[in-house]
């Protein structure tokens, strides 16, 4: 449902040094019951992250990148329901930035300072879309209000 209005409830979550991001993110998401969760923003640093790439398709899903240096987070949005759908946008020691669909091993250099929002009148969900190949965001009105 497209269009819909709710209310918003605010969280903030530090991760320190060696912490992975995105599982630190799910586990916080998963502890507090939150049910439409999204980044508000991010500021913080990573030494390591793995991407997919924007050519990268239902059938060719391996366009993938390991980095390994260390990257200051310029920019990290999307949503945080059980199957999280983040992109990050990363600066390296010379200020090229680097960006992509966040698989995994973000670990965080120094801090990673997020604050999380919640709808809290909505539940994000993923089905499948046939037009695309891939599990995409549905947006249902929240029938309990927990």
């Amino acid at each position: 449902m497209e269009g819909m209005s709710s209310s918003l409830r605010v969280y903030a979550l530090r991760c320190g040094p060696g912490e992975e991001l995105l599982s630190r993110l799910k586990s916080f998401v998963e502890e507090k019951r939150l049910k439409a969760p999204f980044i508000i923003t991010c500021v913080g640093s990573v030494t390591k992250a793995t991407l997919r790439l924007a050519n990268a398709t239902a059938d060719n899903t391996n366009e993938v990148i390991h980095l390994q240096e260390r990257f200051e987070v310029v920019s990290l949005v999307g949503t945080l329901n059980t199957e999280a759908h983040l992109h990050i946008c990363l600066s390296d020691k010379d200020g090229k930035t680097i960006g992509g669909h966040v698989l995994g091993d973000l670990e965080v250099f120094t801090t990673a300072e997020v604050v999380i929002g919640e709808a809290t009148d909505l539940h994000f969900a993923r089905e499948m879309d046939r037009r695309t190949g891939f599990p995409e965001l549905t947006v249902h009105k929240r029938l309990d209000q927990s």
